[in-house]
């Protein structure tokens, strides 16, 4: 496209790309995605105890979740999901899709909860028929003496 500039000669435009909307968008964007991070990355907060042997937890296993306040937690493809105690054995039996002796539970329980609600949780999973659980400890900080 041409045009005639002020001094009367005829000029080719300019096809330049103006680049600070596509930063402003940018930014606008990275911050967006800072501000909701860790809010996707949010779970129960359990202290969970800590012991000297640790296993890292590499496959994608079913948690169970037991916080501070004894409220019993399972993990889901939308996150954790209360669950009553007395529903535990059930909903376990109908997440099962894969064969009985592949079956693992994970299960997490804060420091302070009591041996009688972890043992009853404990017995929920093994009346689902699941023989396979493991504890989630954390490793213990050597640099803290």
């Amino acid at each position: 496209m041409a045009y005639t500039g002020p001094n009367g000669r005829t000029q080719t435009s300019l096809a330049e790309i103006n680049v600070t909307p596509l930063v402003d968008v940018v930014l606008v964007l990275l911050l967006i995605f800072m501000l909701t991070a860790p809010v996707l990355q949010s779970g129960i907060d359990v202290a969970v105890p800590k012991t000297k042997t640790v296993n890292q937890i590499t496959e994608q296993r079913t948690v169970i979740t037991i916080d501070s306040k004894q409220n019993v937690f399972i993990s889901s493809a939308t996150g954790d999901v209360p669950v009553n105690l007395t529903d535990l054995g059930s909903v376990l039996k109908k997440s099962a899709n894969t064969p009985e002796d592949k079956r693992i539970i994970y299960l997490r329980a804060d420091e302070k909860v009591p041996f009688g609600a972890f043992a009853s949780v404990m017995d929920a999973v093994k009346q689902a028929g699941i023989t396979n659980i493991s504890i989630v400890t954390q490793p213990i900080d050597k640099n803290v003496k």
